[in-house]
């Protein structure tokens, strides 16, 4: 005969696989399930300042800010499995060495479907530097809205909503910050 430990812990163990197996199923449906969004990147200036970096007082670096009219439609990727979802402007270019840089310079989190329409007219929420610290002879950066859907169950999805058309040149450097 079974105690009534040993019949909890049966009644446990099968509500337990139960729920796994029906995370499981909810991980693999928000796969299938996939949608576009369709967004709009434009540059409208870059500007380049020099100035001081914190770390050092001497040292003087290439700072870049950037206008930009961002309008997207992210409402496809919300289903009953979606969280949030992050979305950032990337600059992408090549450093002088040759080496391939990725910046986020804006971003935000949409954590509702009535959020999901983005429209912004704004600049560069972090700063825009290079590692060598001249943007001199960088060649143009490219901009793209990148998104990130953070689900409640399963993995992270990453995808791009919009580019720009084409690369978007560093203009010369203006006087001192």
């Amino acid at each position: 005969m079974h105690s009534i430990f040993a019949r909890i812990n049966n009644t446990s163990a099968l509500l337990s696989s139960c729920m796994m197996a029906l995370l499981a199923a909810i991980a693999l449906s928000s796969l299938v399930f996939t949608a576009k969004p369709q967004g709009n990147v434009s540059i409208a200036s870059v500007q380049v300042y020099s100035g001081n970096t914190r770390r050092y007082a001497t040292k003087r670096q290439d700072l870049a800010f950037v206008d930009f009219n961002i309008t997207a439609d992210f409402t496809p990727l919300f289903n009953w499995n979606t969280k949030q979802i992050f979305i950032y402007l990337q600059a992408e270019y090549n450093s002088t060495l040759g080496v391939k840089n990725e910046a986020v310079i804006w971003d935000r989190i949409v954590r509702r479907k009535e959020e999901a329409h983005v429209n912004v007219v704004g600049k560069n929420k972090y700063n825009f530097r290079d590692l060598s610290a001249s943007f001199k002879t960088a060649p143009p950066a490219s901009y793209s809205l990148q998104y990130n859907i953070m689900p409640y169950v399963g993995a992270l999805t990453w995808g791009e909503a919009a580019r720009t058309s084409e690369p978007v040149a560093f203009p010369p450097r203006k006087a001192r910050v």
